[in-house]
C-alpha cells in the first residue's frame, strides 16, 4: 500500500499517558491537552489518552499537509505555547485495523521530551496486547506525510 511503513513499538517518556511520573502532570499530559484540542474541533475521546511510540528507523518521515495544525496552545503553566500536528492514521497489528492519529508535537516550539525524526507517536484506541517490541505497520495519506530513507 502507498505510504505505508512498518516499525515496532518501543517504549517512551511516559509523559503523555501519566505513567513516567511527571508530578506535574500526573493524569498525562495527553489528557490536559486534550480539552485545548476540543476547542479547536479535534475530539480525541475515542483514544487512550496516552501515545504508542512507533520506530520506523531507518526511515524518517516529512510533513506535507497535516489533518490538523493547531498554533500557540497554551496548555501548560509550566512550559511556553506549543504547536500541534496531527496526522491521520491506520495502525495494521496482528490482522486487524486501527484508526487513529499521529500526534506530533513541533519540534520548533516542544521544549522537553524531544523524539527522534525515526519515532512517530500514536493515537489509538487501547489494544490490550500490544508491546514493546511488536511490529505493525501503518499508513499515512501522502498528502499529509512522506516516509523516505535516509
Amino acid at each position: 500500500m502507498k505510504n505505508s511503513i512498518n516499525g515496532r513499538v518501543k517504549p517512551g517518556y511516559g509523559v503523555a499517558s501519566g505513567k513516567g511520573g511527571d508530578r506535574r502532570y500526573p493524569q498525562g499530559t495527553l489528557r490536559v491537552q486534550a480539552p485545548f484540542f476540543s476547542n479547536k474541533g479535534l475530539d480525541l475521546s475515542p483514544y487512550f489518552m496516552g501515545t504508542i511510540n512507533f520506530d520506523i528507523s531507518p526511515c524518517r518521515f516529512a510533513i506535507e499537509h497535516p489533518k490538523y495544525f493547531f498554533e500557540s496552545v497554551n496548555w501548560s503553566e509550566h512550559i511556553p505555547p506549543e504547536n500541534f500536528y496531527f496526522f491521520d492514521l491506520v495502525f495494521y497489528y496482528k490482522g486487524e485495523e486501527f484508526n487513529g492519529l499521529i500526534y506530533m508535537p513541533d519540534p520548533k516550539t516542544k521544549v522537553e521530551h524531544e523524539q527522534q525524526n525515526s519515532t512517530l507517536e500514536l493515537i489509538l484506541p487501547r489494544i490490550p496486547d500490544l508491546g514493546y517490541g511488536d511490529e505493525a505497520s501503518i499508513y499515512v495519506p501522502d498528502a499529509q506525510l512522506k516516509f523516505y530513507l535516509e
